[in-house]
């Protein structure tokens, strides 16, 4: 997210004093939200995988982007969050955000080699990482190995995502030929964006020729096709670094090794849905691998694993049987959807599923009041239905993975974060009067972002400042995009006249206050 690489310099000796370093710092980082950063998520999916699950007291982010996700869980929860990215425009962004919410986060834009060796952090009960170790150099991570090493508590966690073997394998060579464009071909002084869209032309032309290494890869023609359709500020970040490494999840446990972390389980909960994810052959041939790393490495091969999230343990311990019911029974989940807009389907490496409703929809039925309960409550609930806890169990570790619930905080937590999610999401709904990218607001529920979209955000905010009806949030709205020359888009044309606007703003307004104002309500949001 915040250490990327920037495009080479024509002249190399630049690069030695270049305070970038080789990292991309001519075009920002987006500004998204990353649930698996949130600890309350690490906590249920160890608890899912029958492993001790930490108190987190205190967590860092290395390489937070823009901040969204780190200051979303400082303003959300009691955890005292530290956190670094080596952009400085980046950086500031967050900082604003932390000074606004007063959510006690303490955030640089210090490098990471100057960041790990600090002497004033404390020792932390949860490190994460989204997004930053595949697009880093040997010696950052190096930097890294070590920084976990001294600064992550026994017992505690570690989130990693990257880029992952084989799933990145055929695509490796054309990434390299589009960045070895963009430094050869791109126009002297040209930005990053003229630079992606030359290569992406390119790429394409060549592809036009029909060269053997299409016929040999033939997935490699769509995955670029998805490439050009793709944010660009993504693009840059992704595909046009110095640095770039997808690797094994074998390769991955031997660059924690000396940190003594043990894998502990995918924080992607679908992961861990065979019978979406494995047909019965593949099945059977893992259950003969009784090593964690090779069975999780034979995995990526039966499902092209392009991504992985994953979360390590140092000094992981099993929970008994009984020891994780207890732990799974006290488990505080929250719907996070409208009950009527939950679809009973699941995707997986196989494809889409159906999900059982005679199993699915009591559960769904129970909490779509989306008021928190846990699973014992649930348990209870659902006697009339038949449904006993391992199916209950299995049922909300899906839900969950699906985004439709989300852990959800005690009481008493919610209570203390409130007033910190209330500051925070006034400013960013204030922000979002002329933005568009700022896309989630601060739960004190679930102890993280939930998204709300930028017109949601305008209509709360019409709300907040004494409007009480749909059509005088939709009157506000269209004041302040009509105000910057903003149309809306309907059907894929532009409405023209204000008419035209402020019908359709009504219409989402009405649609809001019925369908998404009841859930951001409980949610502690509105």
């Amino acid at each position: 997210m915040g250490y990327l690489a920037k495009m080479p310099k024509k002249k190399p000796e630049r690069m030695m004093t270049d305070w970038t370093a080789g990292y991309v710092a001519d075009i920002t980082y987006t500004h998204g939200y990353y649930a698996e950063l949130n600890p309350l998520h690490a906590q249920a999916a160890l608890r899912y995988a029958a492993w001790v699950a930490p108190e987190v007291r205190t967590a860092c982010e290395l390489g937070f982007g823009q901040g969204m996700s780190i200051n979303l869980h400082a303003a959300a929860s009691a955890v005292a969050w530290h956190g670094t990215d080596f952009n400085p425009a980046q950086a500031a962004f967050a900082q604003e955000l932390a000074a606004v919410g007063d959510n006690g986060a303490q955030l640089s834009d210090q490098a990471f080699a100057e960041f790990c060796a600090r002497t004033d952090l404390p020792d932390f009960d949860y490190i994460g990482l989204h997004g930053i170790w595949s697009w880093i150099s040997d010696a950052n991570r190096a930097v890294i190995v070590d920084f976990i090493r001294r600064k992550l508590k026994v017992g505690g966690v570690l989130y990693i995502s990257y880029n992952a073997q084989p799933g990145w394998a055929a695509m490796v060579p054309m990434r390299e030929l589009l960045l070895e464009y963009a430094q050869a071909m791109g126009a002297e002084g040209a930005g990053i964006v003229p630079r992606i869209d030359a290569a992406l032309g390119f790429a394409q032309d060549l592809l036009a020729t029909n060269p053997a290494f299409a016929r040999a890869n033939p997935q490699i023609p769509e995955r670029l096709k998805r490439i050009q359709e793709q944010n660009r500020h993504y693009l840059a970040h992704e595909y046009f670094n110095r640095d770039w490494h997808p690797m094994s999840v074998a390769q991955m446990g031997q660059a924690l090794e000396s940190a003594k972390l043990q894998w502990a389980c995918s924080a992607n909960l679908l992961d861990t849905l065979d019978a979406i994810n494995l047909t019965p052959q593949q099945r059977t041939l893992l259950d003969r691998i009784p090593d964690p790393l090779l069975r999780q490495m034979v995995r990526d091969f039966c499902v092209n694993q392009q991504f992985r999230k994953d979360f390590w343990v140092k000094g992981a311990r099993r929970l008994t049987a009984l020891e994780q019911w207890e732990a799974l029974r006290a488990q505080r989940v929250v719907l996070v959807q409208p009950r009527a807009e939950v679809r009973l389907k699941v995707n997986g490496a196989l494809g889409e599923a159906d999900l059982q409703a005679a199993v699915y929809g009591p559960i769904l039925d129970q909490l779509a009041d989306h008021k928190p309960k846990t699973l014992a409550q649930l348990e209870q609930g659902l006697q009339a239905a038949g449904l006993g806890f391992g199916q209950l169990r299995e049922a909300v570790a899906v839900l969950t993975g699906a985004g439709v619930l989300l852990p959800a905080q005690d009481e008493a937590s919610i209570q203390r974060a409130k007033k910190r999610t209330e500051r925070l999401n006034s400013h960013l709904m204030m922000l979002a009067r002329s933005r568009q990218e700022l896309s989630y607001l601060a739960s004190p529920v679930t102890g993280g972002g939930i998204a709300v979209p930028r017109f949601h955000q305008l209509f709360l905010l019409a709300r907040q400042q004494g409007h009480k009806t749909p059509p005088d949030w939709a009157s506000m709205a269209w004041q302040l995009l009509s105000a910057q020359g903003q149309r809306l888009i309907k059907d894929g044309q532009a409405l023209e006249s204000a008419e035209e606007n402020l019908a359709e703003l009504t219409r989402q307004a009405q649609a809001f206050a019925e369908q998404r104002l009841p859930l951001l309500k409980a949610l502690q949001i509105a």
